[in-house]
This record gives structure tokens, sequence and C-alpha cells, in this order.
């Protein structure tokens, strides 16, 4: 079967300055071009699911983005408003501060709710980890805990902080984490080589900017 990698792409908008007309024309590449999902800001869910009536696309929002810092009944609450908008799938940044001050015990509940907001609502949640402020000590340390709370997905980057490899990390994720989670890649995937190399290595899904370059280099 030939390599498709449109169905890979989540084609993604989170500009603090994006429009509505530029969302819109993101859902219009999104339908054109079969990707299965577009990620945007929680304010354009709604424009969102106008605009994808009666497509196939998911619409994916962010929670926490993008540091993570919030308190989790923020997040929480954005989850909510969010699902109730139409979104079909949350990109959540978990708590790198806590994990960075060695508040496992908060890292975890924090996961646990948020992966369980979503599932209660049968709505996909990737948990964004944002490697390139993580040590490998640190990424070893959160594994365990994200296995237990098992995510739909776990994803690298939210693009603001790009990991200096993508390839290895995902290679290195799917060695840690069970097949039942799924991993995408996101943050600096500019050629249709890379994105290949990262779907190689393990990746379900790609978060970009960049999607129609990416399947025309293709």
């Amino acid at each position: 079967m030939a390599f498709k990698l449109n169905e890979h792409i989540d084609h993604t908008l989170l500009k603090p300055f994006a429009t509505e007309e530029q969302v819109r024309k993101l859902c219009e590449e999104a339908i054109k071009h079969n990707f299965p999902a577009v990620c945007v800001p929680p304010y354009f869910v709604k424009a969102c699911k106008v605009a994808l009536k009666d497509s196939n696309v998911q619409i994916a929002t962010v929670a926490g983005f993008p540091n993570g810092y919030d308190h989790i009944g923020t997040k929480m609450d954005s989850i909510k408003r969010s699902i109730d908008l139409g979104a079909d799938e949350i990109d959540a940044v978990i708590n790198v501060a806590a994990l960075k001050s060695g508040k496992m015990v908060d890292v975890q509940g924090e996961l646990d709710s948020l992966v369980t907001a979503c599932r209660l609502k049968s709505r996909k949640i990737k948990l964004i980890i944002e490697a390139a402020l993580l040590s490998w000590e640190e990424m070893e340390m959160l594994m365990p805990v994200i296995i237990e709370n098992s995510p739909h997905y776990v994803k690298t980057s939210t693009g603001y902080h790009v990991p200096e490899n993508q390839v290895e990390l995902i290679g290195w994720l799917r060695s840690q984490l069970p097949d039942t989670i799924k991993l995408k890649a996101s943050g600096g995937i500019r050629t249709a080589e890379m994105a290949k190399a990262v779907i190689d290595a393990g990746a379900e899904r790609i978060g970009t900017s960049s999607a129609l370059k990416l399947i025309e280099g293709q």
C-alpha cells in the first residue's frame, strides 16, 4: 500500500494572531486533502464545527497552551468548554513546572484528571510533554505516570520549543510506551522527508503548520 502522508497530519494553526478567515481556509484545506484533523485555538472551535459540518475531519484544540502551568481547574474548565463547543480531540500541555519541581504526585493527579475528563466524554486526549524542556532523567520519571494514566496520544512539543532530534525522540518514546498509547510529533517538521522519518520511527500523527508544503514535497 502506498504511503499517504496526508492521513497522518493534524493541519495546525495556533498562532496568537490567527483570524477566523484563516481558520475557515484551514478547514477547507483539511477537507480537500483528507487530513484527519485540524488543530486550532479554543476560540475557533465553534467556527470549525460549522466549517467542517458533514466532513470526516476532526476538531482538535489545546488546553494549558503553551506553558502548561495553569491551575488544573483552569485546564479542566477549558477542556469542558471546548468539548461542549464541538472539540473531538484535546492537546493538553502537562505541568512542566511541577515535573521539574519534583512534584510527581501533582503531575500524577493532573494527568489522571485530564485523561479522565476526555475519556468520560469519549474524546481523545494528546498529552503534550514539551520534551525540549525536559532532561532524559525527567523524561524517564514521566513515562510510568503516562503509562498508568493511558492517554490516547503523547505529543512531543507545542511547537514553541522544538526537540533537537524528533526522530530519535519518537523512537525512544515508542520503545518506552505501550502500543495503546500513540505518538504525535510536533515542532520543526517542515519537509516531507522528515515527516516520513518520524512516522517510520513510530509517530501516528504529525502536528504542523506546513501541511500543504509537506504533501506537495511528497
